[in-house]
């Protein structure tokens, strides 16, 4: 497929906080005041509808909690796939990558232009770049009708290895993933029996990490195939956008951008971030008797519920909601206000680590996603690019450093002319692309995280403490490690260290494989 045969794409992305909804409106609006006409006067574009891309504000209801555009400012531009999901309903990236393309091709079908607005990046990166999802459409053989020597013979071999618990567990995998913390035998039971059927993909996936364990198991029971084959697969086929892509990027520095988010949250608690936080609860609680098959009463006590949600599924990973627990438990009680200066400080802290792991992603990933397509796309004018808007400072500078340089780009983007170089826009641009040749090759990506459980730091045995092994030495440096060994005068020596100078990691929602079923995603 030539470059010019694919559909022109807008995809605007970054933090939270940073104006990403604004400028999508006014791109909107400003497309549809005049026709924009490709070189080969084949289309002739007028228009534009907006596709959300933000994987909470799909949930109807909950606008304050998820950060939604008010229906004011949308301007009477048409917003897509969003305020469509039950809160207490799962959607996950596969389904709207699928969901999406539907509406884009509609869209398209309209002479009209889709903008996809949003902060969960990496639903943008599997729109844009087919083949790095698994599906049981990848290949739905089942296991018994293989044959000796292929790769998915040896899935069944292992299969028939498995003790007597784990083949039980195997045939009746559960629907949704326990809570590693209330449940960490159930849990460890899950990493336990992907480590039997496909080890690489297993030391990449830490046990609590129940979510993405579980969905590599469903992902062979879909496939007939281990996960680490099709990322082995995948990395032989280069990058080819399924749109021709001009991505924005709104950026803000984290010394100015912090203190926005800061005010942002006090504003959101003054425009009723509690009541939907109580709201939830009861949805939760809800959801929990139907599927205990209780007889809970939630309208009696609506802040308690039965047990503490999951936060790591659907809604529910929102930030506002988890942050706000302990004050919702308490009802007024004693020590009520004290928990409620603890979540407000909370739910900050959460949100300024969100967007610090949101341009991990888009700086690491989608970033260099792009530039992989274009170095081997063979053609002059790339199939995808990326500019960096710089957001820092608002106001006036707004227009000339974010609206009117989005504005010039997209009008030469849709008529196929040549685009100004990316790195030139500003110095925080030029900063930035100076990563873009980290390697986005998926076998790459799966050796890069391997974690292994640390022997010292593991003082029960239900609950490994495992490590990245790239950040060994880092942790060997840990006060607790160090304590631990030397208490135990076992002479523990640790694991072969990582590179010298690592960084101690903090476990980040953000940091997903190439086939994920979803990652712990908040609003933007």
């Amino acid at each position: 497929m030539t470059m010019t045969s694919l559909k022109p794409l807008i995809a605007v992305c970054g933090t939270t906080g940073v104006g990403k909804s604004k400028l999508g409106v006014e791109l909107a609006l400003k497309l549809g005041q005049e026709i924009y006409q490709d070189c080969s006067g084949g289309h002739r574009w007028r228009g534009a509808r907006i596709i959300n891309s933000d994987s909470m504000q799909v949930y109807t209801g909950m606008d304050v909690i998820t950060n939604k555009i008010p229906q004011a400012e949308r301007m009477g531009v048409e917003h897509l796939l969003m305020d469509f999901k039950q809160p207490g309903e799962q959607y996950v990236v596969g389904q709207w990558v699928h969901d999406a393309i539907q509406v884009i091709e509609e869209t398209h079908k309209m002479n009209q232009i889709p903008v996809v607005v949003g902060g969960t990046s990496y639903w943008i990166q599997h729109l844009l770049f087919p083949n790095r999802l698994a599906s049981k459409d990848l290949n739905s053989t089942p296991i018994e009708a293989t044959t000796s020597g292929h790769p998915m013979s040896a899935l069944r071999d292992s299969i028939s290895q498995l003790t007597p618990n784990l083949l039980n567990l195997w045939t009746a995998l559960p629907e949704s993933p326990p809570n590693a913390v209330t449940h960490p035998e159930d849990a460890l039971s899950l990493h336990e029996l992907l480590q039997a059927l496909d080890p690489p993909v297993a030391s990449r996936w830490h046990w609590r990490d129940t979510r993405k364990v579980l969905r590599s198991l469903r992902i062979m029971k879909e496939t007939s195939r281990t996960p680490s084959e099709i990322i082995s697969e995948q990395s032989e086929s280069p990058l080819i956008p399924r749109y021709r892509t001009l991505c924005f990027w709104v950026y803000a520095e984290p010394s100015a951008l912090n203190s926005r988010l800061d005010e942002r949250v006090d504003d959101m608690i003054k425009q009723g971030l509690l009541d939907e936080a109580r709201s939830l609860r009861k949805i939760a609680s809800l959801s929990q008797a139907a599927i205990s098959c209780s007889s809970v009463d939630v309208k009696d006590e609506p802040d308690s519920p039965a047990s503490d949600p999951d936060y790591t599924v659907g809604i529910y990973q929102c930030i506002g909601f988890k942050e706000f627990h302990e004050f919702l438990s308490l009802s007024n009680g004693p020590g009520s206000q004290e928990a409620f200066k603890k979540s407000v400080e909370n739910m900050k802290q959460s949100t300024r680590k969100y967007a610090k792991r949101q341009i991990t992603w888009l700086r690491n990933k989608l970033l260099p996603a792009i530039h992989s397509a274009n170095l081997h796309s063979g053609n002059e004018i790339p199939m995808a690019s990326m500019y960096i808007l710089d957001a820092t400072v608002l106001g006036d500078q707004w227009t000339s450093n974010v609206l009117s340089p989005a504005e010039s780009i997209t009008k030469s983007f849709l008529r196929e002319e040549e685009l100004p170089p990316p790195a030139s826009l500003s110095s925080v641009a030029s900063a930035m692309f100076a990563n873009q040749n980290k390697s986005v090759h998926p076998s790459d990506v799966l050796r890069a995280r391997k974690k292994i459980v640390c022997q010292v730091c593991t003082t029960d045995p239900r609950r490994p403490v495992m490590i990245d092994e790239q950040y060994w030495d880092a942790h060997g440096g840990n006060r607790l490690h160090r304590r631990l060994i030397a208490k135990s005068k076992k002479g523990f020596k640790g694991l072969p260290p990582g590179p010298r100078g690592s960084v101690a990691p903090k476990r980040s929602s953000a940091d997903e494989s190439l086939y994920p079923d979803e990652s712990l995603h908040t609003p933007s």
